[in-house]
C-alpha cells in the first residue's frame, strides 16, 4: 500500500467534510487536515470556525492556506466550479485534486480544465453512499487520466475507491443518473405520503405499499425520507438540478429530475421540524409548516 500522506486539506467543511475529517482523525491521529469553507467568510464565520475546533483540524481564512496539501472539494454543486477556479489560483503544480462534488459531467470536464491549466491532477470523484456512518471510509467512484493514482492516494487513507474509467466524468455520471432513482423516490415519498396523511389514509396506503414490495418498511423509509429532505433539501436540488443537466445532455427529456429539484427545493427551504422519528409526527409538521407557507 502506498504510504499515507502527511497532510490533506479540505475545500469545503459541511457535512461530507467533516464526516472525512472525522474518519481519518480517528484512524490517522498524525494527518494534518486543513480545511477552507466560503462560510468561514461571512456571518456564520464563528459557527464554521466552531467546527474546524471540534474535528481537530486547522481552518483557513481562503484558499491559499491549503496550497502544497493534496485536495478534496466537497461543496454544494452550484460552488464546485467556483471552487475550482479559485483554488487554481494557488494550486501546487503535481497537486491532487479530488472534486467529490455531486455535479454533472460538463460540470466536472470545465472544473478539469481550470485545474489542470494550472498545473494540479484533477480527479473526478462520485461518493457513492451517504457519508454516515462510513465517515471517510464511504464508496467513491473515481475516474480520469489520474483515477489510478487516486485510488492508491485514497487507500493510503484508508478510503473505499473504485476506478469508473479514464476519463473526467465518468464517475459522476454513474452518480447522476442513480441520483435520479435515488432522490426520485424520496421526492415521491413525500409527495405520495404526505397527500395520504392529510387524506387520513396514511396507514392503509403505508400497509398496501408493504404489501407490494415486501421488507421495505415504508413507515421508517418515509420518516427517513422526509428528515433527509427537509435537513438537506437546498443541496438535494442544486444536485438534481446537475443530474437534469447531465440527462438532458444525452438528448433524453429530463422533466422527472427537474420536478424532483423544485420540490427538493421547496422542501428544504422549510428546515428542519421535527425530531420525532414517527412518520406521522413528521408529516404533520411538514404539512403545517406548507400550508403556513402557502398562507403567507
Amino acid at each position: 500500500m502506498t504510504q499515507p500522506p502527511a497532510h490533506i486539506a479540505l475545500i469545503g467543511f459541511g457535512e461530507a467534510g467533516q464526516a472525512f475529517a472525522r474518519g481519518w482523525r480517528r484512524e490517522a491521529p498524525g494527518l494534518e487536515i486543513r480545511a477552507f469553507d466560503i462560510k468561514t467568510d461571512g456571518p456564520d464565520a464563528a459557527g464554521k470556525r466552531a467546527d474546524y475546533a471540534g474535528a481537530q483540524i486547522t481552518g483557513c481564512d481562503g484558499p491559499e492556506g491549503l496550497a502544497g496539501h493534496p485536495l478534496v472539494s466537497l461543496v454544494t454543486a452550484d460552488q464546485a466550479g467556483a471552487a475550482a477556479r479559485a483554488q487554481a489560483a494557488h494550486i501546487t503544480p503535481g497537486t491532487l485534486y479530488l472534486d467529490g462534488n455531486s455535479c454533472a459531467p460538463e460540470t466536472k470536464r470545465a472544473a478539469s480544465e481550470v485545474i489542470e491549466a494550472a498545473g494540479g491532477r484533477y480527479v473526478d470523484m462520485a461518493i457513492m453512499a451517504p457519508v454516515h456512518p462510513r465517515l471517510h471510509r464511504v464508496p467513491v467512484l473515481l475516474a480520469g487520466p489520474h483515477a489510478e493514482d487516486a485510488r492508491a492516494f485514497c487507500q493510503s487513507l484508508g478510503m473505499s475507491p473504485g476506478v469508473a474509467g479514464d476519463e473526467v466524468g465518468q464517475a459522476c455520471a454513474v452518480k447522476m443518473l442513480r441520483s435520479v432513482m435515488v432522490k426520485g423516490i424520496e421526492a415521491l415519498c413525500l409527495e405520495s405520503l404526505l397527500a395520504a396523511q392529510k387524506a387520513g389514509v396514511a396507514d392503509q396506503v403505508i400497509a398496501s405499499l408493504d404489501a407490494s414490495h415486501p421488507g421495505w418498511d415504508w413507515a421508517a423509509k418515509a420518516a427517513y425520507n422526509f428528515e433527509r429532505m427537509t435537513t438537506h433539501g437546498t443541496r438535494r436540488a442544486a444536485e438534481m438540478r446537475e443530474v437534469a443537466t447531465t440527462v438532458g445532455a444525452l438528448g433524453l427529456d429530463n422533466g422527472m429530475s427537474r420536478a424532483t429539484a423544485a420540490w427538493a427545493e421547496t422542501v428544504g427551504q422549510l428546515g428542519q421540524l421535527s425530531t420525532d422519528e414517527d412518520f406521522c409526527a413528521r408529516a404533520d409538521a411538514l404539512l403545517a409548516a406548507l400550508e403556513e407557507r402557502k398562507i403567507q
